[in-house]
């Protein structure tokens, strides 16, 4: 079963935008089928050490084009990535620490922030860029 499943509205109409959301969303996908097969930790931490370097780059490019823009929701957009990012440092230390994880905890919360920001920041953005 998929975590996540890529929607049309996930699109911003950036195309390298929208692009590295659909990649960001099928690494999520991939950590979480890796997790259902009972990954260890240290498949688990690099897989997440991934996510956090695509979502960084990501969120980089995305508020480039937001401050190019001249986006007015930029402030918030960019404090919901910052939200996520904090996010995903503390699931990483506490899998390295605990050298354990929480499948249902961790699949459902990536689930439920991006699909969230999909949804509501996102879609802000798309209807300003569009």
């Amino acid at each position: 079963m998929t975590l996540i499943v890529w929607r049309d509205e996930f699109c911003v109409g950036v195309k390298s935008v929208d692009q590295e959301h659909y990649e960001m969303i099928e690494l999520i996908n991939g950590l979480d089928n890796a997790m259902a097969q009972d990954a260890d930790c240290i498949t688990v931490l690099r897989t997440l050490g991934e996510i956090y370097a695509k979502i960084s780059a990501h969120f980089a490019l995305e508020e480039k084009i937001m401050r190019d823009a001249d986006y007015k929701e930029f402030t918030s957009h960019k404090e919901d990535h910052e939200r996520l990012l904090d996010s995903l440092l503390m699931i990483i230390d506490s899998v390295d620490d605990q050298g354990r994880y929480d499948r249902s905890k961790l699949s459902s919360g990536l689930d439920t922030w991006f699909t969230d920001h999909f949804r509501t920041h996102d879609a802000k953005l798309h209807r300003q860029l569009g």
